[in-house]
Formats: C-alpha cells, sequence, structure tokens
C-alpha cells in the first residue's frame, strides 16, 4: 500500500477521525489522505475525540475528492452508513466501513461526543487490522 484514503460526504466527522489515527498508526512512507462529496468543516468533537487518545487533528481541513492525488491512493475506504458515499474514480483497492455518522448524534454535548469516542475506537480498531495487513 502506498496511498490510503478515506471518503465518506462531508469530511468532517469520520474520515478525519480515520486520517489523524491512520497517520498516528501507519508506518512511515505510507500517504493518508481523507476527503468528501461535500466537504464542510471539521467538527470539533472530532477534534476532541483525538485528542483526548493524543492525536491532534486541530490542523488538517476538509477536502473535496478532486483535491486528492489520484496517483498516489491504492486503497480506499468508504465511511457512509446512512448517506450514499462519494464515488472513487482513480484505480485502487476499495473497502466498505459502513459506521454511523456521528455528527448526527443527538441528545447533550455529553451524548454526542460519546458517539464520536464510539467512532474512534471503531476506526481505530479497523486501520489497527488493515495496517497489520500491509
Amino acid at each position: 500500500m502506498k496511498g490510503l484514503l478515506f471518503l465518506c460526504v462531508a469530511n468532517s466527522a469520520r474520515s478525519q477521525m480515520a486520517e489523524g489515527l491512520a497517520r498516528s498508526l501507519a508506518p512511515a512512507g505510507l500517504r493518508i489522505f481523507s476527503a468528501g462529496s461535500t466537504p464542510t468543516a471539521i467538527r470539533p468533537e472530532a477534534i476532541e475525540a483525538l485528542r483526548e487518545v493524543g492525536i491532534d487533528i486541530a490542523g488538517q481541513r476538509s477536502k473535496a475528492v478532486s483535491e486528492i492525488p489520484a496517483a498516489e491512493v491504492d486503497t480506499v475506504v468508504t465511511l457512509c452508513a446512512e448517506e450514499v458515499c462519494p464515488a472513487w474514480l482513480g484505480t485502487a483497492r476499495r473497502l466498505h466501513w459502513g459506521l454511523p455518522d456521528p455528527a448526527a448524534a443527538e441528545g447533550s454535548p455529553e451524548d454526542r461526543l460519546a458517539a464520536f469516542r464510539r467512532v474512534r475506537d471503531e476506526l481505530a480498531r479497523r486501520i489497527r487490522e488493515l495496517l497489520a495487513g500491509l
């Protein structure tokens, strides 16, 4: 694997957390990207959930799929569950991890942050498994 791309719609929560987690876990030389079909802004809960495990994604920004260098991506992971995932037209191995969008969580601020933590922990587990297979 030379380049790993995490895709969702807004590039504000799941894919941003996946990018930060993968950067912290990946071997040197593996390029890590995230993007969305309709990028917005990184959710503060995503930043907080990763800060809790020692990862700072505050400097990341939401990106459109068109901003990603297709020639550098050979594995694409889509993260959509309730929405229609963006398509990746480049040549790549495709994986789908349908995870709930924590940005859609309702309730108190603590309830919403708990949804981000659950997705963070599941992403970390899956990313470790994926990278272990390199």
